[in-house]
C-alpha cells in the first residue's frame, strides 16, 4: 500500500519543508522534519532549532517542559518529527515560532561524540568530515546556491531555445590536448593468453574519463545547432591551488553567450539569506559583493587582446618603488598567464570583468580557429576579481584544410578513429561555429565569495585527496 502511494503523484503530496512553512501565509497547523541545531532548555520551556536545509534559517519550536516525555533524547544533530501551530514569535530573531503539539525523536544523535559542535569548526576539519559539512550554515547555503545557479542557467538556456544534452563521460582522446587525463579500467583483467586473442582493453583501446564536451558538443551541434551541457569533468592536474579539483562540474555551450548567462547568474542566483550567511568570515565581502553587482549591470564587460594584456603586465612588471611589482612570474608574449597575471588584470587594471583574447596558438588547443596573422586564435579567457580565469572559449576551425593542417603540424592521427570523426563534421556540411566552457566551482566562488573551490562542492576530490 505505502510503494502504491509512493508511486502516485495523484496520491501522494509531499509535507512541506522549512522554506515553504516560513513563507507561506495559509499554514497554521503543520508537522515537519528535520535535525536539531540547538536545545535552549529554561525553568518552564526548551527552545529548539529545527533545520531541514531548504533555507539559511531554522525554525524555532518551543516545547513545555511538563511534558518530560517529549524533551528526551533532544540533543545536538537528532533528526525528529514535530506537529504544532505556527504562530508569530514573541522573542527576537524570528518572525514565526512552533508551538509543539507533538514531536518524535527519529535517530538519536549523542551530542558528547557528534562531530558538528556549535563552536567554530576549521575549514581542514570539515574537510574531513565532509559526509557532515553541509549540516553547517555555510556549506548548506554553498549547495542551495549551486542549485540556484544552476536552476538560473537552465531557465537561461531554455529562453533561448538550446537543447540540453548528455555528452560522455568517457571518452578515447584528450579534448585539451595537455595529457592530464585519468585512464580508466576494469577493476580486474584478463591478460589475452595468444597474440590472436582479443585485446585486454575492455574498449579495445585505452579509455579516459573527460577533461571537456566541447569536441562531442560539436558533433551534437552540428544537427540540433544550439546545445549545452553541465557534467562532471577529470583532470589528473596534482596542482594544490584553491582552483583546482580533480573533479569538477563545466558547463559546456555550443554558441559564445557568455557574458548574457553570467550577468542572468549574478542577478538571480542568490538571495540576501543567503548572502548574509556566506558573508560570515569572507574578507572584504562588502567589496566583493560591489565587485558583483558592478558586474551585473548592463555595460559590457571589457576587452583585451592577449598582446594588449601582456604589454600592460609588462609595464607593470617594471615598476621600481613604493608600485614595484610584485610578481612572481615575469610576463612575456608566447607564455601562458599565471593566475597572478589574470588576478592582476580584473582587480587591479580593470577593475571588473575581461575577456582577454586572441592568444598564440602555441597556447591553446589544435580545434580553436586560426587568425589572420598565423599565430594567434580567435579564442577568448574570462578572468574575473579574486578568482583569475572562469571560462574560456573560442570560434572552432570550421574549414576542413586549415583543420587537418593543424592537426598534422602537432602529430595528430587524421585518419585513425580518435579524430577522424571530427574531420568528418568538417567534411559533411561543416558551418562556422564557437563554444565555451565554464567551470562551475569557480562561478559558485565568485558568487558566494568563498575563496577556495574545495568548499563550493560536495565533496572535493584533488591530488592525494579523496574521502568517502
Amino acid at each position: 500500500m505505502l510503494l502504491r502511494r509512493l508511486a502516485s503523484t495523484s496520491a501522494w503530496t509531499l509535507p512541506p519543508t522549512i522554506r515553504q512553512v516560513l513563507s507561506s501565509s495559509g499554514l497554521d497547523q503543520v508537522q515537519l522534519c528535520g535535525w536539531i541545531k540547538s536545545v535552549r532548555r529554561q525553568k518552564n520551556v526548551t527552545f529548539a532549532v529545527i533545520s531541514d536545509g531548504s533555507c539559511p534559517t531554522g525554525l524555532q519550536a518551543v516545547l513545555n517542559n511538563t511534558v518530560s516525555s517529549q524533551l528526551k533524547g533532544l540533543t545536538n544533530g537528532a533528526s525528529v518529527r514535530v506537529s504544532g501551530s505556527l504562530v508569530n514569535s514573541r522573542g527576537t530573531g524570528q518572525a514565526k515560532e512552533l508551538q509543539v503539539d507533538s514531536i518524535d525523536v527519529l535517530g538519536e544523535c549523542d551530542s558528547e561524540t557528534y562531530p558538528i559542535q556549535k563552536q567554530t569548526l576549521s575549514v581542514d576539519y570539515l574537510r574531513d568530515h565532509a559526509h557532515l559539512r553541509t549540516r553547517t550554515d555555510t556549506n548548506a547555503s554553498i549547495l542551495r546556491l549551486r542549485d540556484s545557479l544552476t536552476k538560473v542557467l537552465q531557465h537561461f538556456y531554455e529562453r533561448h531555445d538550446f537543447c540540453y544534452v548528455h555528452t560522455p563521460i568517457l571518452t578515447s582522446s584528450d579534448c585539451e590536448g595537455a595529457g592530464e587525463t585519468f585512464r580508466v579500467m576494469p577493476s580486474s583483467i584478463d591478460i589475452p593468453d595468444s597474440s590472436d586473442a582479443p585485446s585486454s582493453e575492455f574498449f579495445s583501446k585505452p579509455a579516459y574519463l573527460t577533461v571537456s564536451s566541447q569536441l562531442h558538443l560539436e558533433a551534437l551541434a552540428s544537427s540540433l545547432s544550439r546545445v549545452y551541457t553541465l557534467s562532471p569533468c577529470f583532470r589528473a592536474e596534482r596542482s594544490q591551488t584553491n582552483r583546482h579539483l580533480a573533479e569538477f562540474w563545466m558547463l559546456e555551450a555550443g554558441v559564445d553567450l557568455v557574458e548574457a548567462c553570467l550577468k542572468d547568474a549574478l542577478i538571480l542566483g542568490i538571495d540576501e539569506e543567503e548572502r548574509r550567511v556566506l558573508a560570515k568570515g569572507v574578507p572584504d565581502y562588502e567589496q566583493r559583493l560591489r565587485c558583483i553587482e558592478d558586474a551585473a549591470k548592463s555595460k559590457p564587460w571589457a576587452r583585451l587582446t592577449y598582446t594588449e594584456a601582456i604589454s600592460e603586465l609588462e609595464k607593470y612588471a617594471a615598476l621600481t618603488g613604493p608600485k614595484a611589482s610584485t610578481f612572481e612570474f615575469q610576463p612575456v608574449w608566447g607564455r601562458a598567464l599565471q593566475s597572478e597575471h589574470e588576478r592582476w588584470l580584473s582587480e587591479v587594471l580593470v577593475k571588473g570583468p575581461v575577456f582577454v583574447t586572441d592568444y598564440p596558438s602555441s597556447l591553446k588547443p589544435f580545434y580553436m580557429r586560426m587568425n589572420d596573422d598565423g599565430r594567434s586564435v580567435a579564442c577568448f579567457d574570462l578572468l574575473v576579481p579574486y578568482v583569475g580565469e572562469l571560462a574560456g572559449g573560442s570560434l572552432r576551425e570550421e574549414r576542413f584544410d586549415a583543420l587537418h593542417s593543424r592537426m598534422s603540424s602537432l602529430g595528430m592521427d587524421t585518419e585513425g578513429e580518435e579524430y577522424r570523426w571530427y574531420l568528418d563534421l568538417r567534411r559533411f556540411g561543416s558551418a562556422p561555429h564557437g563554444g565555451f566552457g565554464l567551470g562551475f566551482e569557480r562561478l559558485v566562488s565568485w558568487a558566494s565569495g568563498v575563496e577556495n573551490v574545495r568548499e563550493c562542492i560536495a565533496m572535493p576530490r584533488w591530488a592525494r585527496r579523496m574521502l568517502l
